[in-house]
């Protein structure tokens, strides 16, 4: 079955979808293995650890491509993937749409931010009018070949331009196409479950450890009525806590030995990205060496 197909069925089905963030292929591996549903491409996660920029939109629709591209390459479970602003104009977010599906990727986001755009949870963030988002949306949903693929849309008004403007973008935005809406950085409960009385498509909440938006856990989001919710920063915030405390470590005293309890072995790190499979197949390949007789 096609990802795009699973995913529009995991959208069907009661429940909600947990997609932890995933900035590259071991750590995608790492999510599939603790069996969650789906995959999340990480915007931020891609640019600060692929590229070495915060997320201040510095990653080009060519990297976040190539990123989804191996991601979706290395695990099973669908991939959602960011697509910042579609990269430009609706021409842009035509080829945006078409490139992302050729990554394997199951479902992206796009964004009504103007270009440049930054990380949802900063300050002076800026949107583009409602109606130049309505035709970019057009644009992605004229431009998807698969029709399982699935367009979310997210709106970042609520810290820009209030309430009200969110609640009209994302009327627009549904009767413009969108599959999902994303409301970013909703600031209480009480908002958030408002979001979701006033809209009609499935919602994505995003889990921001330390951003703007309440930490509501997932059963409390489900019981709200959300149907994915995404955890972006999980992971690569963590690997930059356990990174600099090891390396911080190895500094003083010269030797990590005392942590190997706390790290993954080495061979269990490859037996993630397939080890075990990937040297079966490659000795079905294998040359009998032949004995040659001496005169």
């Amino acid at each position: 079955m096609k990802t795009t197909t699973r995913f529009r069925q995991l959208l069907a089905e009661p429940g909600i979808i947990t997609a932890p963030g995933a900035y590259d292929c071991l750590t995608a591996a790492i999510i599939e293995r603790t069996g969650f549903p789906a995959v999340y491409m990480t915007g931020a996660g891609t640019s600060v650890a692929r590229i070495g920029y915060p997320d201040l939109a510095l990653a080009t629709a060519t990297e976040m491509l190539a990123n989804a591209a191996a991601i979706a390459s290395t695990v099973s479970v669908p991939v959602i993937a960011d697509a910042d602003t579609g990269y430009g104009g609706t021409m842009n977010v035509r080829r945006t749409i078409r490139d992302y599906e050729r990554t394997g990727a199951a479902a992206v986001h796009i964004e009504d931010q103007q270009f440049p755009k930054r990380c949802g949870h900063l300050e002076d963030k800026r949107v583009v009018p409602i109606d130049e988002m309505v035709q970019k949306i057009h644009a992605a949903v004229d431009a998807r070949t698969d029709d399982d693929f699935t367009i979310i849309v997210r709106t970042d008004a609520l810290a820009v331009t209030g309430w009200d403007d969110t609640m009209r973008r994302c009327d627009a935005f549904t009767a413009a196409g969108a599959d999902a809406l994303f409301v970013e950085a909703i600031r209480s409960a009480d908002e958030a479950a408002e979001v979701v009385a006033r809209t009609s498509v499935p919602l994505l909440y995003n889990f921001v450890e330390t951003g703007k938006s309440p930490l509501l856990n997932v059963s409390e989001l489900e019981d709200l009525g959300f149907k994915m919710v995404i955890f972006p920063g999980s992971a690569f915030m963590s690997v930059a806590h356990t990174v600099a405390r090891v390396m911080a470590e190895l500094k003083a005293t010269g030797t990590t030995e005392h942590l190997v309890g706390e790290m993954t072995p080495l061979t269990e790190a490859f037996e993630l990205m397939g080890l075990s499979q990937m040297l079966e197949r490659d000795s079905g390949y294998a040359v009998e060496n032949e004995v040659v007789a001496a005169d």
